[in-house]
C-alpha cells in the first residue's frame, strides 16, 4: 500500500435529539469530530476531517478498534483518504522562482509553454 493512501477506523454515532445526523469521532485520531445528516455525508465529511487533521503530521499508526467501547448507536467504519489526491485539490499555490538556461526559456515562449505547469508536473513525477 502506498504511504500516502491511510486507512483508519472511526466511530460513527447516530442521533436523533436535534433531528437525524451521525457524528464522527475516533480514539485512533485525537481530536478528530465531524458529522453529517446521512452515513454519505458523514464518511465524506470524515475523509476530509482526516486529511485537514494529519497535513503535514507524522500519521499514527493505525488501532484495532476491537477493544473500543461502543454505545447502542455506534458503529465502526473504516475511512479511507488518499492524502496525494486531498493535498492536490486542497493545497494553495505558492509563487516560486527558478532559473532555467535562456535557450528553454526562449522555446518555451516560442511554443505557449506554461513553465510553472511543467515544472510542477516534473516535481510531481520526480517526488512521487
Amino acid at each position: 500500500m502506498r504511504k500516502d493512501q491511510l486507512i483508519y477506523p472511526v466511530i460513527i454515532s447516530e442521533y436523533f435529539d436535534d433531528g437525524h445526523y451521525y457524528v464522527v469521532t475516533s480514539p485512533n485520531l485525537e481530536g478528530l469530530v465531524t458529522q453529517g445528516d446521512s452515513l454519505q455525508e458523514a464518511v465524506l465529511n470524515a475523509q476530509d476531517a482526516i486529511a485537514t487533521l494529519l497535513q503535514g503530521e507524522e500519521y499514527p499508526t493505525v488501532q484495532d478498534p476491537k477493544n473500543w467501547t461502543l454505545e447502542d448507536t455506534d458503529r465502526v467504519a473504516w475511512i479511507t483518504v488518499d492524502m496525494s489526491d486531498w493535498l492536490k485539490k486542497n493545497t494553495r499555490t505558492v509563487k516560486r522562482s527558478i532559473t532555467i538556461p535562456k535557450y528553454l526559456d526562449d522555446l518555451a515562449r516560442k511554443n505557449s509553454t506554461n513553465v510553472s505547469r511543467v515544472a510542477t508536473e516534473a516535481l510531481v513525477k520526480k517526488l512521487s
